[in-house]
């Protein structure tokens, strides 16, 4: 299956279950306190306040071609799955995205990249240039300087 196919499966699966979610509401009962906000704090969206909603917003654009196996907003980790260009089938990375702080800062994130080779024996762990987890995060903090600049101009 192509990452193109997966990330169709995906987002139909995820509208599938929102409709299906949305088919069991019943908004004929009113229970008082029901639509006051859990937390009481301007969230940015999608983001909670305990992660740079730019950092966070960057992070998936940055990684969109690989395979998103988790992504916990609360906690501020993304972890991909495995992904392999199909021109180099025989090398495979994944990779984990940490964003540790509020603020738009290089020290607030920190990317770990994974990499397997293809032998006889399997997938096996190979080293990572460790230039490549910075290059990562500096495609992150220019993509989120972006954001933010883009932000204040609307």
């Amino acid at each position: 299956m192509t990452p193109e196919r997966f990330r169709m499966l995906k987002i139909f699966g995820i509208a599938g279950a929102a409709a299906v979610l949305a088919a069991c509401a019943n908004n004929d009962v009113s229970v008082p306190g029901r639509d006051a906000p859990l937390i009481k704090a301007d969230r940015g969206g999608s983001v909670p306040t305990n992660v740079n909603r730019y950092l966070w917003l960057a992070s998936l654009d940055t990684i969109d071609f690989m395979p998103v196996d988790k992504a916990d907003p609360l906690a501020g980790i993304i972890a991909t799955d495995w992904y392999g260009n199909p021109q180099v089938p025989q090398e495979r990375f994944k990779t984990n995205v940490y964003i540790l702080d509020t603020a738009l800062r290089a020290d607030a994130l920190r990317v770990t990249v994974f990499r397997q080779q293809l032998t006889d024996y399997g997938w096996v762990d190979a080293p990572v240039n460790p230039a490549t987890a910075r290059e990562i995060e500096n495609a992150i903090l220019s993509r989120a300087r972006e954001l933010r600049l883009n932000s204040l101009d609307g």
